[in-house]
């Protein structure tokens, strides 16, 4: 029942976001804008019908996306060993993107947003919910840290994973405090470095102590013959 319950909540979300775009479709202009770069002004154009079903149909396939996955996760990295964390990321993941068509659509109607401090509003309340379910996160192809150390090894996984956890929800709160504040950005650019790049070096390192690349090509290929 609780997967229903989800499922459902997220195609809600898909369902909304076609009904608002339908129902302000008059009030649109042509082409509307669709992109916005990190100054918060729009530097893109669609023109209609397309134009205005851009972030619906993103949705939609991320929907459909997200529900392929568990099924076609390989044998020993399968997503169902942490799947009810899995299902709050969708949810998560779902309502982010559900933010975006909404503002998209009020801007096109008129309304005086900063597309840039809201978006780096919702990205950091995005990065603080992730963060906080990062931890919980088994190795697997799809959701994570996937770097070539973290899918090498449990060990390694999970340590990224919990450092990667915290770096993301500090990231999220910055973000979110920076965007409240007006910040330019520059804050928001180095909250999303640390978050990123750290787990990555981390998750070298980390192999590295406790691998110590000690199966490499030198160790386990050998001429034929010896």
């Amino acid at each position: 029942m609780r997967i229903h319950r989800i499922q459902a909540l997220n195609l809600a979300f898909v369902a909304i976001g076609f009904l608002a775009t339908a129902i302000l479709y008059p009030r649109l202009p042509d082409p509307v804008p669709t992109h916005w770069n990190l100054r918060g002004q729009v530097d893109g154009f669609t023109p209609k019908p397309w134009g205005p079903f851009i972030m619906p149909l993103v949705m939609a396939g991320l929907y459909l996306l997200l529900l392929v996955l568990p099924r076609i996760s390989p044998r020993g990295f399968r997503i169902d060993r942490f799947q009810r964390v899995f299902e709050l990321l969708q949810t998560t993941i779902m309502g982010f993107l559900f933010l975006i068509t909404v503002l998209v659509l009020a801007t096109g109607a008129g309304a005086p947003l900063r597309m840039d401090l809201a978006i780096q509003a919702g990205m950091g309340v995005l990065f603080v919910v992730l963060g906080n379910f990062l931890g919980k996160v088994t190795r697997n192809f799809f959701v994570g840290i996937r770097t070539p150390w973290t899918l090498a090894s449990d060990e390694v996984w999970l340590r990224t994973h919990r450092l990667g956890g915290k770096l993301f929800v500090l990231a999220g709160a910055a973000m979110l405090v920076s965007a409240l504040l007006g910040g330019g950005l520059i804050p928001f650019l180095v909250a999303l470095g640390v978050a990123t790049v750290i787990p990555v070096v981390y998750s070298y390192l980390i192999y590295r102590r406790i691998e110590g690349f000690k199966n490499g090509p030198g160790n386990d290929e050998r001429p034929a013959g010896t």
